[in-house]
């Protein structure tokens, strides 16, 4: 098995494309008007309009109703990201801190309320358990 992406539905496909475009530096690869994705070497985040649903099972996601989930990102610098961040995004839920499992994180809500945690890991351990991984 491999875990290839997550997928947000919303109301306003090309706003949150847009913030996620800019958040990430990554750009988006557009299906159609409903669909596009935010390839990275390990996985895509997809970002798919409400209209979308039905084909799947009507009623089976809602937009902006995310109270669980937290979309993660590793970057090389989480403090330089908060600092790029700043101005741009509007909810910070919190600024640059060490966790207690060696991750340095950043946490806020897209436009459409949902959990983003861009990290770095600092510690010998979290820097192990990532050293695996590419880096944008």
């Amino acid at each position: 098995m491999d875990f290839v992406s997550i997928r947000i539905i919303t109301g306003d496909v090309a706003r949150l494309v847009d913030f996620y475009e800019r958040a990430t530096g990554v750009g988006a690869n557009w299906a159609t008007e409903d669909f596009a994705e935010l390839r990275t070497a390990s996985a895509a985040l997809a970002i798919a309009a409400t209209r979308t649903v039905p084909l799947f099972a009507p009623g089976a996601a809602r937009p902006a109703d995310n109270h669980s989930v937290i979309i993660e990102f590793l970057v090389d610098d989480v403090d330089r990201v908060h600092r790029n961040l700043s101005g741009f995004v509007e909810d910070f839920v919190q600024t640059p801190t060490t966790m207690p499992w060696g991750n340095r994180s950043l946490l806020l809500r897209d436009p459409d309320g949902n959990l983003v945690n861009f990290f770095t890991p600092v510690t010998s351990a979290a820097v192990a358990k990532f050293a695996a991984r590419a880096t944008p």
